[in-house]
């Protein structure tokens, strides 16, 4: 008998239909994973089960009983804990406050800092080994790495005594042994009778943690099944509502010819790097690898001017140097982060307003004129398919993929020589990241020099040409032709760490 069920589902915003009819059935130590295209209502589903959105219609059953959902704490008293993809920690407090903030533990009126934080290192436990080194339940949330956030707002969600768990995208900012150590977990909680809600853009670990996959689409609930009963295309097609045609499964691409070289960089060195040295050829996309943190994100920001660096770079055979990222523009680089919150969006702003600073920027512009520009912006965003309502609409009226494709919108109103692309589709479904990297390729194919780092190593391998692998700030292999392969980057990765 399932612990919990959701049946014809409905929400609605205005016009605008969130949810048409979500169906979902959670039964104890079972992990469900939940698919679907960006915007296809998966999350609003979980945010109605978790308290945080109220349902127009539809019926929750809790251990055969209906019930309603008022609100998070009516949730919680219920026994739901959720992670969500855009944490919710508060940068300002430590990490043991975050862990138990729901609960903090008291004495005569005041927070008992003894008793959190012997409560959040158990909490935090299983977790703790593949912290880092660095990593201390004292620190400032604020002061930690995007990986070690992650793992503090999954030990959030288990603290406590929940018995349905509902995590969006959790592995997003983890490298493999953080993510092996959170499966454990998870493991450990299902065999302890808890229901896990799990949605994932990650084929990998969806075959490898699932037991029951459902997918939903256009805000319908068009399956459910055993994963040992389905396969990655048919999960795709039904995503997507027929044929894919492509994969970021693929095998890797067979490697271009190179044009000219496009980027020099000889002995780079930064607060994270190490006597970094590679070229970058027009036309190609050299892939970054290796676990996470490893300096792949540095170099991409030290290259676009954010962090001090040291070192030699030569562009087009001419020396330059990259002190800020407004010369960094006028150079022609262009960056893009997977963190679409705090290097992304321009929050509280329209779709047009996000898409042209950088032009406004690069033509020195002293007014904006809409006439001239709209045509423009209505452009790049079809480039990219975006689906919107209105380029003057909200960009947070958007699902996470099209937003990210507002943002990589901004660097096609003007010449960009080379793109540095930082985790670009993290928390983008599947069939927008095929989308997106059918755009990288066809930029690569007019000549774009690309630097790519991705989280997950399918995706590296289905779309670089050559992969640099990171160890500890430092490129420890390079791998091109037959060697990109899964086996060769898995043991260049944790053979050097």
């Amino acid at each position: 008998m399932p612990q919990l069920t959701m049946t014809d589902m409905y929400k609605a915003y205005g016009a605008t239909v969130a949810l048409k009819s979500g169906q979902i059935a959670l039964h104890p130590g079972e992990l469900h994973v939940i698919m679907g295209a960006n915007g296809s209502g998966k999350s609003t589903l979980c945010k109605i089960l978790a308290g945080s959105v109220k349902p127009d219609g539809g019926r929750i059953e809790l251990n055969g009983k209906e019930i309603t959902i008022s609100g998070p704490k009516a949730a919680r008293d219920l026994g739901v804990s959720i992670f969500y993809q855009e944490l919710s920690l508060s940068k300002n407090r430590s990490v043991a406050e975050n862990i138990l903030a729901r609960d903090l533990p008291c004495r005569a009126g005041f927070v008992d800092r003894k008793a959190v934080l012997a409560r959040a290192e158990k909490v935090f436990a299983p977790f703790r080994d593949v912290a880092g080194d660095d990593f201390d339940l004292k620190t400032r949330v604020g002061d930690l790495r995007p990986d070690q956030r992650q793992l503090v707002e999954i030990a959030k969600t288990f603290a406590g005594g929940a018995r349905i768990f509902i995590f969006d995208e959790p592995t997003s900012a983890l490298d493999r042994a953080q993510t092996e150590a959170f499966f454990r977990e998870l493991d450990r909680r299902k065999a302890e009778g808890a229901s896990i809600v799990f949605i994932s853009h990650r084929m990998e670990e969806v075959f490898e943690i699932g037991d029951r996959v459902t997918v939903i689409r256009d805000g319908e609930t068009v399956s459910s099944a055993p994963l040992a009963e389905t396969t990655r295309d048919r999960i795709v097609a039904e995503m997507v509502g027929g044929e894919t045609g492509a994969s970021v499964f693929a095998d890797p691409p067979a490697a271009p010819v190179p044009g000219p070289e496009k980027l020099r960089v000889q002995g780079l060195t930064s607060r994270r790097l190490r006597d970094v040295s590679f070229t970058l050829h027009a036309g190609e996309v050299l892939g970054l690898g290796g676990l996470h943190g490893q300096g792949q994100s540095d170099l991409l920001r030290a290259l676009f001017g954010l962090e001090p660096l040291d070192g030699t770079l030569t562009l087009d055979g001419a020396p330059i140097t990259l002190p800020s990222p407004r010369r960094a523009i006028r150079q022609g680089f262009g960056y893009i982060s997977g963190d679409r919150q705090s290097d992304g969006a321009i929050s509280g702003r329209s779709i047009f307003e996000n898409v042209v600073p950088i032009h406004l920027f690069k033509t020195r512009a002293f007014f904006v004129n809409h006439a001239t520009l709209s045509a423009e912006v209505d452009r790049v965003l079809a480039i990219l398919a975006t689906r919107h309502g209105g380029r003057m609409a909200p960009i947070s009226s958007l699902s996470g993929g099209n937003q990210q494709k507002v943002i990589i919108s901004r660097w096609l109103m003007d010449e960009t020589g080379v793109l540095l692309l930082d985790d670009p589709t993290k928390g983008i479904d599947l069939a927008t990241k095929l989308e997106l990297f059918a755009l990288i390729r066809s930029l690569a194919d007019k000549g774009m020099a690309i630097l790519l780092y991705s989280s997950e190593d399918a995706e590296l391998l289905a779309n670089s040409d050559r992969i640099l692998v990171f160890n500890n700030g430092a490129v420890v292999q390079e791998l091109q032709g037959n060697d990109r392969t899964r086996t060769q980057l898995t043991r260049a990765a944790f053979e050097a760490a």
